[in-house]
């Protein structure tokens, strides 16, 4: 095979539609959206149009999405955000799998006196809502519980959580960047209050995001200057990542309902092929309600790395986890936090399917890393 691109979990490819809105403000729509002028209206207009896009496809008012530079900084701003427009409550509770934007947040907030509680997780990945409210005190000012976990794709029960916050008037962040055009969203079904959102994982361009922020939520901004994102978000907008990131959530909007199907269906086919192949497989987070193009498998007998690296010489893109975790020597926190065995998380590959993949060859991939398996073992 000519190669397969299986790291889409990671980034993915920039979208025909994105790249048209793009290159369209690099011409005519180039103005600075604050300036009065018309060709600063015009730009005005552009980005005015993707957040309406964007409002629509979370079930919220435009107004209450805040371009940002991606989940990094919507994670940030999310709970440094809420914490500091708390007056007094300086405690965040959130889990162990979280990405490392909202941990590494939750991390430099504990350097400034706030107190951070991390929930653990089941073995299967899933976080239990009870454990969760339970570590809710009088002075936590926000909880922080990601949607769908971006190693193993595992849903996270946060309309449960979300319906008891409401109630004792806690504010509530999901990180749903991996969420985010693989199922449907919408904030009020959920019941959150802040939603962190990013472009490149739907076929948009790299640095730009997004937070929702629904009214009555108290937030104060981590950038201070000039007036943009209802001075939450000082600085000039991204146009052209904008216009890209709405327009890649229009066309992920039209294809969800196949597209998740098809992938589901993929996946689940891959990792039977590959446990009829070789024995010591494990699909971890694989028997909850997960994502549909995430899958994370443990190998036993081999170490991760070397395997993707067999694989990347055949063409085959995988990883071992977060992009933003590349490298570090602790290994995956969150197959750590599920219990799963150092050896078999050591042996661990994330495959993370698209839109632009399909069965054939993906059939091809399994036999490859079947055959790639049996001879890193004998090795």
């Amino acid at each position: 095979m000519d190669g397969c691109y299986l790291d889409h979990a990671a980034t993915t490819p920039v979208r025909a539609e994105a790249a048209a809105a793009m290159a369209e403000c690099f011409g005519a729509s180039f103005g600075n959206p604050a300036s009065l002028h018309r060709a600063g209206q015009r730009a005005r207009r552009v980005v005015e149009s993707a957040r309406q896009c964007i409002a629509s496809h979370l079930g919220c008012e435009p107004e209450e999405v805040i371009f940002t530079s991606g989940g990094t900084e919507s994670d940030n701003l999310a709970l440094r955000g809420v914490v500091a427009a708390a007056r007094g409550k300086k405690h965040v509770v959130t889990t162990e799998i979280e990405h490392s934007a909202v941990l590494s947040c939750c991390a430099g907030l504990a350097e400034e006196g706030v107190e951070i509680t991390r929930v653990p997780v089941e073995r299967t990945g899933v976080v239990r809502a009870e454990a969760v409210l339970a570590a809710v005190r009088s002075d936590t000012a926000v909880v922080s519980v990601m949607l769908a976990n971006n190693e193993t794709g595992v849903l996270q029960p946060v309309r449960e959580i979300a319906r008891e916050l409401r109630e004792r008037g806690v504010a509530f962040h999901t990180d749903a960047v991996q969420a985010l055009g693989k199922m449907a969203l919408d904030v009020d079904e959920l019941g959150v209050d802040l939603l962190s959102v990013s472009a490149h994982k739907i076929g948009g361009p790299k640095g730009v995001g997004a937070l929702y922020v629904r009214k009555g939520v108290r937030i104060a901004p981590l950038l201070r200057g000039g007036h943009q994102e209802r001075d939450l978000r000082a600085g000039t907008e991204n146009v052209p990542g904008i216009a890209g990131f709405g327009a890649a959530v229009e066309a992920a909007a039209r294809e969800l309902t196949e597209v998740a199907g098809r992938l589901a269906r993929m996946r689940d086919g891959f990792e039977s092929a590959i446990m009829a192949g070789v024995p010591g497989v494990v699909a971890n987070g694989g028997s909850v309600r997960r994502l549909p193009q995430i899958s994370n498998i443990g190998f036993a007998g081999i170490e991760g790395e070397a395997l993707l690296l067999a694989l990347d010489v055949q063409g085959i893109s995988v990883s071992t986890g977060s992009a933003c975790r590349s490298g570090a020597p602790e290994g995956s926190h969150v197959l750590k936090a599920m219990g799963v065995e150092p050896e078999l998380a050591r042996g661990s590959i994330r495959f993370s399917l698209g839109s632009g993949n399909d069965p054939a060859q993906i059939d091809g991939v399994a036999k490859i890393v079947v055959e790639t398996v049996r001879r890193l073992r004998k090795g």
